[in-house]
C-alpha cells in the first residue's frame, strides 16, 4: 500500500528568514533578541538551533513559526511571506502548514490520545488521512494507548502523542521547542528517534531548539546563535563537536568578545 506522505524537495527552503530583527523595550532598556538573522531551513532536514541562554534561539523559532512578530526583516514559510498576513491567514498557516512540539506537551487532559492527535484536523474541519494516521501511530508506537488520557500515560508517551499530533496534518515544517526537556534519557531518545525517522522515512522537515548536545547530535545540521546573531554552524555533527562549539561560544561570551564564525 502506498502511503501519501509529505515529499518536499530537499533543495527547497521550508522556511527562510532574511535580516530578521526583534527588539524588546525601548531606550536604555532596549534588548535586541534578534540582530540581523538570515537563515534558510532546508526541506527534508532535521536542524537544531543552539546557543547560550539569551542568544535568541527561542525568539527565532517563535518568529519563524508565526507565533511572534519580528520588528523588521522578512520571513517565508513554505514559500509564503508572512508580511502582511492578517490574523486569520496566520492562524490558517499555523494550522495547516506548521506542526508544533513543546517541552510541556500541551495536551488537553480531558481528551484521549487519539482525540489529542486529531484535534488540529478537527479544528480545521478536515478529515484525517487514515493511512497516514496509521503510519504515524505505528511509527510512534502508540497503537495500544490511543484510548488513554494524558494522566494515564508516561511523560515519554505524552510527548510521542504531541509528536504524532504535529505530524498528522502533514505540515510543511515541524518546530520542536526543547522537546526532550521534561523527559528522562530513555524517553528522550525515543522521541528524538521518532523525529529522526520522520525526516528519513517521511521526508518531514524538523527544526528543534535545544540546549542538549545529545539531542542535537540526531540532527543533520546545527546552527549556533549568540547575541541574536547566527555565528556558526556544523553539518552531520556528533556530540563532541557540538560540545566543543558550545564551549567556545560560552568562552567568547564570557570574555566579552563577539563570536566569529560561519554565518
Amino acid at each position: 500500500m502506498t502511503i501519501d506522505s509529505p515529499q518536499p524537495t530537499p533543495s527547497r527552503a521550508a522556511a527562510r528568514a532574511v535580516d530578521l530583527r526583534k527588539v524588546y523595550g525601548s531606550g536604555q532598556s532596549e534588548v535586541h533578541a534578534l540582530d540581523g538573522v538570515t537563515i534558510d531551513l532546508q526541506a527534508g532536514q532535521f536542524t537544531a538551533i543552539m546557543g547560550p541562554s539569551g542568544s535568541g534561539k527561542s525568539t527565532l523559532m517563535h518568529c519563524l513559526a508565526a507565533l511572534d512578530t519580528p520588528t523588521s526583516g522578512a520571513i517565508e514559510v513554505d514559500g509564503t511571506s508572512l508580511a502582511g498576513l492578517n490574523d486569520k491567514a496566520l492562524t490558517a498557516l499555523r494550522r495547516e502548514r506548521v506542526g508544533f512540539v513543546f517541552q510541556a506537551f500541551n495536551l488537553i487532559p480531558t481528551l484521549t490520545a487519539r482525540e489529542n492527535i486529531l484535534l488540529p484536523l478537527n479544528l480545521a474541519g478536515r478529515k484525517p488521512d487514515q493511512a497516514w494516521f496509521d503510519t504515524v501511530i505505528d511509527a510512534v508506537g502508540l497503537r495500544d494507548r490511543l484510548s488513554h488520557r494524558p494522566s494515564e500515560m508516561s511523560g515519554g508517551q505524552q510527548q510521542r502523542v504531541a509528536c504524532a499530533r504535529a505530524l498528522v496534518s502533514k505540515p510543511s515544517i515541524v518546530f520542536a521547542d526543547e522537546p526532550t526537556g521534561n523527559l528522562d534519557s530513555t524517553s528522550g531518545a525515543e522521541v528524538l528517534g521518532f523525529l529522526r525517522r520522520s525526516v528519513d522515512e517521511f521526508a518531514q522537515t524538523v527544526v528543534m531548539v535545544t540546549h542538549d548536545a545529545v539531542a542535537a547530535s540526531y540532527c543533520d545540521r546545527v546552527v549556533f546563535l549568540a547575541d541574536g546573531q547566527v555565528v556558526d554552524e556544523i553539518a552531520n555533527p556528533d556530540r563532541e563537536q557540538i560540545l566543543e562549539h558550545m564551549t567556545a561560544l560560552q568562552a567568547r561570551q564570557a570574555a566579552g568578545a563577539t563570536p566569529a564564525g560561519n554565518a
